[in-house]
């Protein structure tokens, strides 16, 4: 396990690559299924490109799930990456991106050893593609920490809005044919499409509605020592400097502080983020101020009260010691 920040930013990167691949591939499996024919492309070009993309999205989402397993600020077992519901970190949510996976690996498995199940059968597993689609887009919005943000939820939308599109016109193709009408599939994308919408706002509204930890509140005021450690990483256009550790004493807290810099000088991005590990609860925001003596910033809880948060500390050889204080 490992406290550096690339693996939860490549964990959330390699999320959304995945995500926005197994769209394509929807889309065209969907347009293969209607035999559309594209100018320049021969039938057998799109079904390669379409073998490729699913591969790639086995690679992404294994990738995904590597890095949050190496990611040690929200902690996952093999247990709990493997069993829907283990995790204490957004059950529902996390369960249905552990549910969507593994029927992605039933539908490579049943490409795999296609003739020998033999066509029928591969076409009614190779429906589970809408069912992994629409999991997955419930499980990004719930347990993505970005699914806020607004190119996320453009993505989201964009997702949705074509795949409901790409099944309305294959099953009006099939209509018109008089063949099947891809009830599976169309039911499928159709619930997911409700599933989302009933949710209401997302994600707060997500964090919010998780009965099994309304017993446990949230911290309205903690004043605690911490440790952590220093991380940096060096790119080509500056560096992002992480501050990760944890606060223990009355309420035991994880926290993250994350600092963009050109030049090792100006800031030109901060995010915060601190962990509540008796609720689960994340509190995400930005840094007001930081430097070497300690921060000042604020974040937010999910359905809960906005906190001012603060922290003092001693800086050396890349450990960190001090006090941190966290208000609603």
């Amino acid at each position: 396990m490992t406290a550096a920040p690339v693996d939860w930013y490549a964990a959330r990167a390699a999320g959304v690559v995945a995500y926005a691949l197994l769209t394509g591939g929807v889309l065209l499996g969907t347009l293969l299924s209607g035999r559309v024919r594209l100018p320049r492309w021969p039938a057998f070009a799109v079904t390669d490109v379409h073998r490729f993309v699913g591969l790639l999205v086995g690679v992404f989402v294994s990738l995904h799930v590597l890095f949050v397993a190496l990611d040690s600020y929200v902690r996952f077992s093999l247990v709990q990456l493997v069993v829907p519901g283990a995790s204490s970190y957004r059950p529902l949510w996390v369960a249905l991106g552990v549910v969507a996976a593994e029927l992605l690996l039933a539908v490579a498995i049943a490409n795999a050893v296609k003739r020998r199940i033999g066509f029928r059968r591969w076409r009614r597993v190779h429906y589970l593609t809408f069912v992994v689609w629409a999991g997955a887009t419930v499980h990004g919005l719930g347990a993505g920490t970005d699914s806020g943000t607004v190119w996320l939820r453009l993505l989201y939308v964009a997702s949705i809005a074509s795949v409901l599109a790409a099944v309305a016109w294959r099953v009006g193709r099939s209509r018109r044919r008089g063949g099947p009408v891809l009830a599976p599939g169309a039911a499928a994308v159709l619930f997911g499409f409700v599933l989302v919408v009933g949710l209401g706002r997302l994600p707060s509204g997500l964090g919010a509605a998780r009965p099994a930890r309304a017993a446990v509140p949230l911290p309205g005021r903690v004043s605690d020592s911490l440790t952590g450690s220093v991380e940096q990483q060096q790119g080509p256009g500056g560096a992002l400097v992480s501050v990760v550790g944890r606060a223990g004493g009355q309420r035991r807290l994880a926290y993250r502080i994350d600092v963009v810099t050109p030049d090792g000088r100006q800031i030109t991005d901060t995010s915060l983020q601190v962990k509540d590990l008796a609720s689960g609860a994340l509190c995400t925001g930005t840094v007001g101020k930081v430097d070497s003596s300690g921060f000042t910033g604020s974040c937010s809880f999910p359905g809960g009260p906005a906190c001012s948060v603060s922290g003092t500390w001693n800086l050396a050889d890349r450990r960190v010691s001090g006090s941190l204080r966290l208000s609603a």
